[in-house]
């Protein structure tokens, strides 16, 4: 594989292309390595009572469900957000990931998993007291992802 980068003065916006002959693993690898470095400082809205903010994804921890709707968690404080878990998972960048049937995290912010082999396991996030359960049934793709990327930062 080939890799090109033209730089070209006075284009209104950076723009990535991938020419193949198929869509193999290995350029379907690279087209996800790309999207996530962009799409980490995508913002979505949020709200707080009336005030709609626009937060980077690399600030938020988690999503869950609750009884009012969906859930943004960050460090330090709670928001809201109009999108269902579903859709969340098809917008959000690779380093979110579902771990339960209500909870969505971002795996860069994991200090810790406590393993339970009888329930839920849990995570710790980096800076804040935040925790989240990770079902038995997620618990092996969670820890994969991990080592997928452990071993990416190791070459």
């Amino acid at each position: 594989m080939k890799i090109r980068i033209e730089i070209e003065e006075g284009i209104a916006e950076d723009e990535v292309v991938i020419r193949c002959s198929s869509l193999t693993k290995q350029v379907a690898a690279v087209q996800r390595a790309v999207s996530d470095v962009t799409n980490v400082s995508e913002r979505l809205p949020f709200y707080k009572g009336n005030t709609e903010y626009y937060l980077p994804l690399d600030e938020i921890l988690f999503f869950e469900t609750d009884e009012g709707g969906i859930c943004a968690h960050t460090g330090d404080e709670v928001y809201r957000t109009k999108y269902k878990l579903y859709e969340l998972e098809d917008i959000l960048p690779g380093v979110f990931m579902r771990v339960s049937k209500s909870t969505i995290l971002n795996t860069a912010h994991i200090y810790s998993i406590d393993r339970n082999l009888t329930a839920s396991s849990v995570v710790a996030f980096y800076g804040t007291h935040k925790q989240v359960y990770v079902s038995r049934y997620y618990y092996k793709p969670l820890i994969r992802k991990l080592e997928e990327k452990r071993l990416k930062y190791e070459k």
